[in-house]
């Protein structure tokens, strides 16, 4: 597992929403970023592999550097519900919540093509808040947002779902 240039890994680093707070013109930013750089892996995965399995217990963080990946998840009857297929111009990543809690993870990730995926362990990411304050802040913070962005859609859908079932049980009776 070779590692790439920090030149080749700094666009894809700067350009996904987790790092959007940070300035490779700046000086402190390049250098927080080169700390990240430092503390990444580089793992592959070949078309057909799952990077993430639904239900899993991961620590692992993942940036998609090249290839394509679909997501999907189990609906309650099993069946696997397909979300998106994403490639890497999009600047994805996921297996974001790995780095601030030990859950399960939420849904499946699957290799369409091979991928070259950047990988950040919570371990790793622990390590650079606690010497970077800076770093955890900005990161946390566009996480927290993230997260408050999902409740409030799931609080949503679920409102539309009782609002649809509540008019349904209505026409029937």
């Amino acid at each position: 597992m070779e590692k790439a240039d920090f030149e080749e890994v700094l666009p894809k680093l700067v350009n996904i929403a987790l790092f959007q707070g940070f300035d490779p013109s700046k000086e402190n930013d390049r250098r927080i970023l080169k700390i990240v750089y430092d503390n990444v892996s580089i793992k592959y995965y070949k078309a057909g592999e799952v990077i993430i399995n639904e239900g899993d217990f991961g620590d692992e963080f993942y940036i998609l550097s090249s290839g394509r990946v679909h997501i999907s998840k189990s609906t309650l009857s099993g069946d696997a519900l397909a979300l998106a297929d994403l490639d890497d111009s999009m600047n994805i990543f996921f297996g974001e919540t790995a780095l601030i809690s030990n859950d399960q993870r939420t849904a499946t990730v699957a290799a369409l093509s091979d991928c070259r995926v950047l990988v950040l362990t919570r371990e790793s990411f622990d390590t650079i808040c606690e010497n970077e304050p800076v770093f955890g802040y900005k990161v946390l913070k566009v996480l927290a947002g993230r997260m408050s962005n999902t409740i409030r859609s799931v609080n949503k859908d679920k409102a539309v779902l009782y609002e649809a079932l509540f008019n349904e049980i209505s026409l029937s009776s």
